[in-house]
């Protein structure tokens, strides 16, 4: 489907109540759950799942096979690399419903995560910081910050533009 305004692929899916910004293009097999809402000017690649309620700012570009699920937040001109994977609850077990535990996640303005992370729910990913592919965030990462392995810790810092400044 396409519209003035964002690109939908059609074999995509956008639940009720969704908001969509201008400029943003859904490509193929994603879903996109009801009361999500999404910027301007963003990507989101092939087979992504977006959960309930998940609100993702403008500029961000989310690679494909991602799942953002209910409780995480995206701010603005952030980078989700590929097969990223997000959780929302610490202790899941399959037979305890738990959705009213959802713990809250944060990837703050120009963040990057590269392909293959967890990320462990209940955690900041601060202002442009950059995290390695392939890592495991089990703690808060602050504003700047390079962090990769697993489980990642803090390698050093970064300047805005993803450049290391100090390892």
């Amino acid at each position: 489907m396409s519209d003035n305004n964002f690109f939908v692929h059609t074999t995509s899916i956008l639940d009720d109540r969704v908001s969509v910004g201008e400029g943003t293009k859904i490509w193929h097999f994603c879903h996109v759950s009801e009361g999500v809402t999404i910027g301007k000017n963003c990507s989101l690649g092939q087979n992504v799942f977006i959960g309930k309620n998940v609100k993702i700012g403008n500029g961000v570009k989310i690679q494909n096979n991602v799942s953002v699920y209910e409780g995480v937040e995206i701010g603005d001109d952030v980078f989700i690399g590929p097969s990223v994977v997000f959780t929302n609850i610490i202790n899941p077990r399959a037979f305890i419903d738990r959705k009213t535990e959802f713990v809250k996640t944060m990837i703050e303005e120009g963040a990057s995560i590269g392909a293959n992370t967890t990320i462990i729910c209940g955690n900041k990913i601060g202002k442009h910081a950059l995290i390695g592919a392939g890592s495991v965030i089990t703690k808060t990462v602050n504003n700047f910050e390079l962090w990769f392995g697993n489980p990642a810790i803090k390698k050093g810092t970064v300047d805005k533009e993803g450049n290391i400044l100090t390892i």
